[in-house]
């Protein structure tokens, strides 16, 4: 029997994790690729058989001590065969002593925690057709108008590590549209939408209480027109479900939020949409 070469991937092999994140059904952004590649382009992980692909995984490494696990696909005619295993480890490895976040699939979630990772709550992907609603103009802003530090510092709040690199591609990039929510000379709220191989999403959003985030979802969805949009949230933000319920959109799936080990505190009260559960 062949044995599974594990290797980094090329950054224009990371579409193949995408192109197979597709196919499993988790709908990705059009311009996905460039952007995962942007935090740690040595994170992306590939498994061949004779020089075929078999399984992918990414584990990329925000700073010295937080990194962020996904892309875990194992080529469906190969599974259970010890494939998954090997290079589930090649990218644990990647992390070293950082603690790892991911967002897994419920049924995998005792065997994540069989390596060690410990359920934070659930995240819930919400979708449906809803039509543009009227933006309230007062306070909305481009998000790209805005100073990189203002957003990062933000985003501090949020998520378990700096991520610079990430948010300027995420924000920047061809096709993604930004809003931002000022208040009293202040940041109260921001988020971006992208179109994916189905309809938008929306992630991040984050703001200080669901009238912010309802403006920013508004004026981001005016951007776009109506649609097919999809919007992931964290189900212990009680405000955010209540959003997307509002909205008409009704769950798609669920997914484990799950950490090695203890991360800074987190705002997720302002968490109204998680940026992607690819990469956090």
């Amino acid at each position: 029997m062949s044995q599974l070469s594990i290797r980094q991937m090329r950054p224009d092999e990371i579409a193949l994790a995408v192109d197979w994140a597709a196919a499993e059904g988790w709908n990705p952004g059009l311009a996905d690729t460039a952007c995962f590649a942007a935090e740690d382009p040595q994170g992306f992980f590939i498994g061949e058989l004779d020089g075929q692909p078999a399984a992918v995984i990414s584990c990329v490494n925000y700073d010295g001590r937080f990194a962020f696990l996904g892309f875990y696909i194992v080529r469906p005619d190969l599974r259970g065969r010890g494939h998954g295993l090997k290079i589930w480890n090649a990218a644990i490895a990647h992390a070293g002593p950082r603690v790892i976040g991911l967002d897994g699939v419920v049924a995998q979630q005792a065997n994540y925690q069989k390596s060690g990772f410990a359920l934070a709550y659930a995240n819930v992907r919400y979708g449906g057709t809803v039509a543009a609603p009227p933006a309230p103009n007062a306070g909305i802003v481009p998000l790209a108008d805005l100073p990189m530090a203002l957003i990062e510092a933000d985003d501090a709040t949020v998520f378990p590590a700096p991520r610079p690199a990430f948010l300027r591609a995420w924000i920047n990039t061809p096709g993604h549209a930004g809003r931002a929510l000022m208040r009293d000379g202040r940041l109260a709220g921001w988020g971006v939408i992208r179109p994916c191989r189905a309809g938008c999403k929306i992630g991040p959003l984050v703001a200080d209480d669901r009238a912010g985030a309802e403006a920013i979802l508004s004026a981001l969805l005016e951007s776009v027109g109506s649609g097919e949009i999809f919007l992931d949230v964290p189900a212990v933000n009680r405000d955010a479900v209540a959003l997307a319920q509002g909205l008409g959109l009704s769950p798609v799936f669920e997914t484990a939020r799950m950490y090695t080990g203890t991360i800074p505190p987190l705002r997720t009260d302002r968490v109204f949409g998680v940026t992607t559960f690819e990469l956090g």
